[in-house]
């Protein structure tokens, strides 16, 4: 019998870590599937842009493991079950129960709407490519002078909204945060990020704790008001509520909790990579939700199994930061450099090469991703000793 492992999802760190297995494993000892609920691999750092009318690259997922021996299925992740070792999906006509003997949980994350009232209702988010679409189609429907209320001060809002005002410069874009926006970087990015609004025509509202939102507009804890059109929910992320469903080990916010290694810390034969994960990184804080992030875990998880499947070294390392890229529409950006533990330093790149250089490095991932056989050497190994695999899947 071939060891089974599912991987579920196929965002940055599935389809990455699913691909360095299948490098990484002998075919004839092990059986890897793929679950993931679209047939195509999505750049989720690219929702911004799809939500304004650009057409990203169509890549199969099939295509992508053409060959490699993952096999592909298309569909919903429903329930897992860690104590039976299964997992319920249901694909576009029934529903089953595959059965695993390691699971490697990757099923990212969604829009927080963190109990505002009327978010869910009326807001739009671009946390997957659904959701973009549907802000592409009503932000189409909107004629010159309408408004459009970016609601968040994080990444995601100022890539969201600086897309928006340079895709459709007869909208009146507008931008609210609970604190400041760009707050968590360098003074010259800050100083940039400000200029670049100022040319956009960007609207900006710091301090603004949205309380409601609307069909018409949000309203603020201060008593005030912002009309819009449209509103776009960019105000954080959460997990799926599958994982906090089981028996597994989650943190307060539902991440599975993993050791070094990507490895649950309660159940041996579960990893978790990427959003889903609460994994520590340098300086002891847990990793954020990241595309910087999900590909280092994919590597180091896939890694780490395959070595205990093996008989290998288990590799040691932490994972810490580099870089932060901000994407200021097609012709602008911020690179700014931050220590391994995610604090800005005073190099910042700003302009037309920082928007080239966050470009080569959104399709180096997606390069990575939809090629993830070809990441490293082929070297496949055999599956360890029966009694070996088990101490090395259950030893702390």
């Amino acid at each position: 019998m071939k060891h089974h492992i599912v991987v579920l999802g196929a965002g940055y760190a599935g389809a990455i870590a699913a691909g360095r297995l299948a490098k990484r494993l002998h075919r004839d000892d092990f059986a890897i599937t793929m679950v993931n609920a679209d047939p195509d691999f999505v750049e989720r750092v690219r929702m911004h842009q799809l939500a304004t009318g650009q057409e990203l690259p169509h890549r199969p997922l099939r295509a992508v493991y053409a060959g490699s021996g993952v096999q592909v299925r298309t569909a919903l992740v429903t329930a897992v079950d860690v104590d039976r070792r299964t997992v319920a999906i249901t694909g576009q006509n029934s529903a089953e129960t595959l059965s695993y003997d390691t699971l490697v949980y990757a099923l990212g994350s969604t829009s927080a709407d963190h109990g505002v009232p009327g978010a869910a209702e009326y807001a739009h988010n671009i946390a997957g490519k659904q959701a973009a679409l549907r802000l592409r189609a009503r932000l189409g429907e909107l004629t010159a002078g309408a408004t459009v209320l970016v609601a968040g001060g994080g990444l995601t809002a100022v890539e969201a909204a600086t897309e928006i005002a340079e895709a459709r410069p007869d909208l009146a874009v507008a931008i609210a945060a609970r604190g400041g926006i760009g707050s968590w970087l360098h003074d010259k990015a800050r100083n940039h990020l400000r200029v670049v609004f100022d040319r956009l025509g960007i609207t900006v509202h710091e301090n603004a704790d949205i309380i409601g939102v609307e069909a018409d507009g949000v309203a603020v804890g201060d008593g005030r008001r912002i009309a819009a059109d449209v509103t776009v929910w960019t105000a954080g992320f959460t997990v799926h509520s599958i994982a906090a469903a089981t028996t597994l080990a989650v943190s307060a916010t539902g991440r599975i909790v993993v050791d070094a290694t990507m490895r649950s810390v309660s159940h041996p034969d579960v990893y978790a990579i990427g959003d889903a994960a609460s994994a520590e990184g340098a300086g002891g804080a847990p990793l954020r939700m990241a595309c910087a992030t999900a590909s280092p875990m994919a590597w180091h998880a896939a890694d780490s199994l395959a070595a205990r499947l093996t008989g290998g070294k288990v590799p040691e390392t932490t994972i810490g930061y580099a870089t932060q890229c901000i994407s200021l529409g097609r012709r602008d950006g911020i690179v700014q450099r931050v220590t391994r533990e995610d604090a800005p330093t005073t190099t910042v790149l700003t302009g037309r090469f920082a928007a080239r250089v966050k470009e080569f490095i959104c399709a180096g991932a997606a390069w990575s991703t939809a090629h993830p056989t070809m990441l490293l050497p082929s070297r496949r190994r055999r599956l360890a000793a029966p009694d070996e695999v088990e101490s090395r899947l259950v030893a702390s």
